[in-house]
């Protein structure tokens, strides 16, 4: 069964500084939540919060300057926008929960980190429960190696639940230096990136303009069309970009490059699980330890992580048993070889599953589609069907 999202993503308003520091410390701690911004203007309250689309807001009640926190919390709610808001207030000024007015719970100081993650998981199951936004899913393709199949497995991946279960899907090419899917697809040089999109607001229909839309009926969202392009993509942009497109689409998946740099962790941390090829090879398997070791530092869950043999069927000498040593458990996924199926489709620029549907390793990769997205489909409104 699919895992839900491993971080609660926070916005906090709050313009008194010892109280921003006072929360931050209390979430540095753990892992379960992600404070994205501290804003310290109730004007830009609201703009930031629909933008953002933070799983939960926190609003000072007590907020100074020309926007006062009850009345930020007023216009959230007047803007139609779906997200839990606490109130944070102090005992000699009491607040009434009153979800008309935006206000869902209410936040006394003092209080402990106990009762804030208690408080945060709580809204964020409820909101999940609703069904009314948070319903998309959003997966990480990633390989400690390169040249073991990540980027042709996450097209594929992409189009197989697109085709399959009939859910909105969009694929992102994460790996924002060199492009990957745009060799893969041959995509001209002049095409729209991630660069393209507004680097203050983007709006939901901004992506239209920029989005690639292949011919097998997915949506691609590519990576800047030259190497020293990169360093102009910064983690924010990509916070900026998931939240909108979580908004548009129901699946999301993400080419993730080896190197883990700043802009790779946000792809890894806003991913409700990291699908981690592996292959039956000595510096694979050492490299994914490695790797794992520094996600379990990071606070990444044991169930984030789903590993996926590619090749399952190519040991190369190895002891099949080496791979569950290795990884400390088996495998959920396993894709055979098709090394000419694969190869040919990559070389036109097409899918291998469309290509020959009923290969082995199609039906294999339409059972990974089928798992990652199981349930999904009637959770979701049917407007948001294709």
């Amino acid at each position: 069964m699919p895992t839900p999202a491993s971080q609660i993503r926070l916005l906090l308003i709050e313009d008194v500084p010892q109280v921003a520091q006072y929360v931050r410390g209390l979430l540095n701690s753990q892992a379960a939540i992600r404070l994205l911004d501290v804003v310290t203007d109730g004007r830009q309250a609201v703009p930031l919060v629909s933008e953002l689309r933070p799983d939960v807001v926190i609003i000072d009640a007590l907020l100074q300057g020309k926007v006062k926190g009850l009345d930020v919390a007023q216009q959230v709610r007047q803007k139609g926008i779906n997200v839990p808001v606490v109130i944070l207030t102090v005992p000699q000024k009491p607040v009434q929960v009153a979800p008309d007015r935006g206000v869902d719970r209410v936040l006394t100081m003092p209080f402990s980190g106990y009762d804030l993650v208690n408080l945060l998981q709580t809204l964020s199951a409820e909101r999940q429960a609703s069904g009314a936004e948070g319903s998309s899913r959003v997966y990480s393709i990633f390989a400690a190696k390169g040249g073991i199949g990540r980027t042709t497995i996450a097209f594929n991946l992409a189009v197989t639940i697109n085709q399959q279960s009939g859910l909105k899907t969009v694929l992102v090419d994460g790996s924002i230096q060199y492009g990957d899917m745009r060799a893969l697809l041959k995509v001209p040089h002049e095409a729209p990136s991630i660069l393209d999109l507004p680097t203050d607001r983007i709006q939901e229909s901004d992506l239209s303009d920029v989005l690639w839309r292949d011919p097998s009926g997915i949506d691609i969202l590519l990576a800047p069309p030259r190497v020293e392009m990169a360093e102009m993509v910064t983690s924010r942009d990509v916070d900026k970009v998931l939240s909108i497109l979580r908004r548009v689409y129901q699946v999301v998946i993400i080419d993730t490059p080896t190197a883990l740099s700043d802009v790779v962790l946000t792809f890894l941390d806003n991913s409700d699980a990291l699908i981690h090829v592996v292959t039956f090879e000595s510096t694979v398997l050492y490299n994914t330890r490695a790797v794992g070791e520094t996600f379990r530092a990071i606070g990444y869950p044991v169930d984030k992580i789903r590993y996926l043999l590619n090749r399952a069927d190519s040991a190369g000498g190895m002891d099949p048993k080496s791979i569950a040593q290795a990884l400390g458990r088996d495998p959920e996924f396993h894709l055979s070889s098709d090394g000419r199926l694969v190869v040919e489709s990559n070389n036109q620029g097409v899918p291998f599953v469309l290509a020959n549907p009923q290969a082995a390793i199609s039906q294999e990769l339409a059972r990974v589609a089928e798992a990652l997205t199981e349930g999904a489909a009637g959770r979701l409104p049917a407007a948001a069907r294709r």
